[in-house]
């Protein structure tokens, strides 16, 4: 007995000594995820609040139509108003019109499918099926709970993660789990040569044991929105070619790269994106992207002292852009990285080394005046001169103002664009200014910019929470942010960043230090998204409230009259808003739509 019991005592110690031995390449086991059997396109371990809402749904299939301004969770009951299996819009011919289906079941409900159809008009012209599109939107994990005030530019307070309704993926048919909810983004794009007047159709839902008939209104007003290119709306996404290379494992700036690349810029172009991010330095930003802006111009200092500099990855960049339709503005940035810090070749050694010039230093004067003499020319040859900016971004005054002086004394042609608070010593050396939102001028001061003939935008980043457009942002801030950017006069709108992608976007929007959403609004693959497209529309609203007043200012009518000074009335309304609810902003948009809608019938 006491053998047995000596040999049992042994081999457990040897057992647990063999697991409490290190071995090479030993990694920690709690902080390495424990993988899938297969692949989740999304995650599926939320919680539901309101369990006993699931028990008052009917069996097999429930749908709707549903409000594109509100989002909707993956594991709750939708909270609508009203359920409706109809769906009526307004719009004008070359603009398109977003809907959003709710489908949702106690039950799980196998290959539900959606198949549409023409939409016709009472003269039988035909709004062909090939111009709508079906999206399903996926949950992607945020950081901070639905509708939060309380986002900061930093790590999340919150310990809980949560699921947000927003990437979009083209499907044939879906599963739908019990107790889930799967929306579905209808797009329909009107071809510009579209006869004005109403027109129907259906859209067919089906599945293993169901099936429904959708009906769908669509009013085109006999007004024609111009294509995304022709858009006076100075649209600027700031873009990180190098993360598509990154997501997809290709070479950077190969051939696989780059026609990746005109697909991922296409989403933005269509959006009436007008300007072209470029890096003169590396990462001018100290590194705080998951993925850095690596250079565009290598700047080399030769064996005798002096420099050369290769644009070939910034020409590369810039051709590309402008061939899919992104042509009006190119942007350098920046004289002033973060920490001035410059990466320089040495072609002593073959090494990259960085080096600090401070904008009121005399090395930055000395080597800037080089660069600027030698960039004006390339320019110049290009033909790209008088469309680009060098961009300064949130620094010190006396460090912009420093930089801005060896800029200017260089030459006063050279166009300046900084993005940050309003200071008035700013003001009159700036071609393009950008506001921060509650750090800005009043409308006065972008009338007088106008007037000068320099351009005015605004923009959000982790700060304010509210408007923005984080994963957890209710959508209709985006649109929103289009009638702000007419009441208060500007030329346009910009963001960081279009494609600042963290880990897993496709699953998770969280950066380590910014709110979730904050550093992208498209995904992998020419991917849209519940967001962008909310952007999309609110500048859609833009254009079409600078139509209306060209037109109306030709107009004797005094209904037209009457009808844009209740449109100017509403957009002061705007300019004050401060608590953001989403209910009232819906409604103020709402209203807004109304207003636009009535002047395009009485502006024919």
């Amino acid at each position: 007995m006491r053998k047995t019991l000596l040999i049992t005592c042994l081999s457990n110690f040897i057992f647990a000594f063999s697991f409490a031995q290190a071995y090479k390449g030993q990694l920690p086991f709690a902080k390495i995820p424990v993988p899938s059997q297969h692949y989740q396109q999304e995650y599926t371990f939320d919680t539901t609040l309101n369990v006993a809402a699931w028990t008052k749904q009917k069996k097999n299939l429930n749908i709707s139509f549903a409000s594109t301004d509100e989002s909707y969770f993956r594991s709750e009951v939708p909270e609508l108003e009203k359920e409706s299996l109809s769906f009526e819009g307004v719009a004008w011919k070359g603009e398109r019109l977003n809907a959003e289906i709710l489908v949702w079941s106690p039950d799980t409900i196998n290959q539900v499918r959606f198949a549409l159809s023409d939409l016709k008009n009472e003269k039988g012209k035909v709004l062909s099926k090939n111009n709508m599109q079906l999206n399903m939107v996926r949950y992607v994990v945020g950081n901070y709970p639905y509708g939060a005030k309380d986002v900061t530019c930093g790590a999340s307070p919150y310990k809980n993660l949560y699921l947000m309704p927003d990437r979009f993926e083209t499907f044939e048919r879906f599963d739908l789990p019990g107790k889930t909810v799967r929306p579905v983004w209808l797009s329909i794009d009107i071809p510009a040569t579209t006869d004005a007047g109403i027109y129907t159709g259906t859209i067919d839902v089906k599945s293993e044991n169901y099936s429904a008939k959708l009906n769908v209104k669509l009013h085109v007003q006999n007004q024609v929105l111009p294509k995304p290119h022709d858009w006076k709306h100075r649209l600027d996404l700031w873009q990180n070619p190098w993360v598509v290379a990154w997501e997809n494992n290709v070479k950077p700036w190969g051939e696989e790269h780059k026609l990746l690349l005109k697909k991922h810029l296409k989403l933005y172009a269509d959006a009436g994106g007008k300007f072209i991010t470029t890096y003169v330095v590396h990462s001018p930003w100290a590194d705080n992207s998951y993925m850095i802006e690596g250079g565009m111009i290598d700047w080399i200092k030769r064996k005798n002292g002096s420099w050369k500099f290769n644009y070939k990855i910034f020409d590369e960049y810039i051709q590309l852009a402008m061939s899919v339709g992104i042509d009006k503005a190119i942007t350098l940035y920046t004289p002033v990285p973060w920490g001035f810090r410059f990466r320089v070749m040495d072609e002593n050694t073959g090494n990259y080394v960085n080096e600090s010039w401070p904008p009121d230093s005399k090395k930055f004067k000395e080597v800037w005046n080089v660069f600027l003499t030698d960039l004006k020319k390339h320019l110049d040859q290009k033909g790209w001169f008088n469309k680009t900016y060098l961009g300064i971004n949130e620094n010190a005054m006396d460090q912009t103002l420093a930089a801005i002086k060896v800029i200017k004394d260089h030459s006063k042609k050279w166009r300046i664009t900084y993005a940050g608070d309003w200071h008035k010593e700013l003001d009159t050396l700036l071609d393009d200014y950008c506001f921060l939102i509650g750090k800005e001028s009043n409308v006065d001061v972008v009338k007088q910019r106008s007037a000068r003939g320099q351009t005015t935008t605004w923009y959000n980043c982790c700060n304010p929470p509210v408007p923005n457009n984080f994963v957890f942002s209710p959508p209709v801030e985006g649109r929103w942010q289009g009638w702000y950017t007419a009441a208060h006069k500007y030329d346009g709108y910009l963001r960081w960043a279009y494609d600042a992608w963290p880990a897993d976007p496709m699953r998770d929007a969280r950066h380590e230090l910014w709110p979730a959403g904050d550093c992208y609004l498209v995904y992998p693959g020419g991917t849209s998204c519940v967001r962008f497209e909310k952007i999309r529309e609110g500048i859609v609203d833009y254009e079409k409230i600078r139509i209306l007043r060209e037109k109306a200012s030709k107009s004797a009518d005094k209904n037209v009259k009457y009808l844009i000074q209740q449109l100017d009335m509403h957009l002061e309304t705007l300019l004050s808003e401060k608590d953001f609810d989403t209910k009232k902003i819906i409604v103020d948009v709402l209203k807004g739509r109304k207003i636009v809608e009535q002047l395009s019938e009485k502006l024919k």
